[in-house]
């Protein structure tokens, strides 16, 4: 071809590719909306249908019953407070007279950080030193919180929960305790006259001690609580020992207190139904399903109305 036949020869060209892409456009759109229509007509939503279900939290079953332990111990008067988990040795053990050979002060039994004299809390009883070292007589108070011990199998977590309560004024006495003690658990399992049992113990932070059995019946693999044919072990409690309101700076012979503890865990295993204090942890969908709470309008004592 000649320089002005190329010419002419690739404008003709150019328009039959134009044309050609312009169909192939048109053809591929066309086939896209056939698609479309047909999804559209076939896969339609039928907005009569009720609405697909929101999934939702819900409320452990340690957080039910820590709750439900202080609404019942605040409704008797008793103030929340609560404290650090890493403490150091004095308030953990020594205000609490706790002798420097115990076994609790052991490395196989408590969890110490770098520094020897500092380590992760075994009770919340370093909450009731903190308050009574303030010396702000009266006191009444609980210490709900988590607590740190080197033990794990199906009865001990290397983390659990306790709530401690404790009261400081001029008539404190072991009938109080005891009436306070009673409310608690019969409010707690909701059985009324439940049998309950003071059995003389010993806890060095308190002088007289007893441990509290509760009545049940064990029967065909199963425990129900409120009988009086056995006794089971609940809590501890006692009289404040003298050494450990003078190690906090309060007149012993003005004052008295009494102070007991639980294991949130283990009375949740006793109420639920729950029988491995592993599975609390274990972050199992199913188990937490069957043993959780509704979260609507749960409220939550320690820290206010959600």
């Amino acid at each position: 071809m000649s320089k002005s036949e190329k010419a002419n020869a690739g404008k003709t060209l150019n328009i039959i590719k134009k044309e050609i892409e312009d169909h192939f456009l048109n053809k591929r759109q066309e086939i896209l909306d056939i698609e479309l229509n047909s999804k559209l007509i076939n896969e339609k939503i039928d907005i009569s249908l009720p609405v697909r279900p929101v999934k939702s939290g819900s409320i452990h079953p340690i957080t039910k019953t820590l709750d439900e332990i202080t609404s019942i111990l605040a409704s008797m008067g008793f103030e929340v407070k609560e404290g650090p988990h890493i403490e150091d040795e004095y308030n953990n053990f020594t205000a609490l007279n706790i002798s420097e050979n115990h076994p609790a002060r052991q490395d196989h039994d408590t969890f110490y950080l770098n520094k020897k004299n500092m380590l992760l809390r075994t009770h919340t009883s370093p909450v009731q030193i903190r308050v009574m070292s303030q010396k702000k007589l009266p006191i009444k108070i609980i210490a709900p919180g988590a607590t740190y011990r080197c033990d794990d199998d199906a009865t001990h977590s290397p983390m659990f929960h306790q709530v401690e309560g404790l009261l400081v004024d001029k008539n404190a006495n072991m009938a109080q305790l005891k009436s306070v003690i009673k409310i608690l658990l019969e409010k707690f399992f909701q059985i009324e006259n439940i049998p309950v049992r003071f059995r003389p113990s010993y806890f060095p932070f308190t002088e007289p001690s007893a441990e509290v059995d509760i009545g049940c019946s064990k029967k065909n693999n199963t425990l129900e609580i409120g009988k009086d044919e056995e006794w089971l072990e609940v809590l501890g409690c006692g009289m404040v020992n003298v050494k450990v309101l003078e190690n906090c700076g309060i007149d012993a012979e003005k004052y008295r207190g009494f102070a007991f503890g639980l294991g949130v865990e283990r009375f949740a295993m006793l109420k639920y139904g729950i029988n491995d204090l592993r599975m609390f942890y274990e972050n199992d969908l199913k188990w937490l399903k069957n043993y959780s709470f509704n979260p609507n309008g749960f409220p939550n004592i320690i820290r206010g109305l959600r």
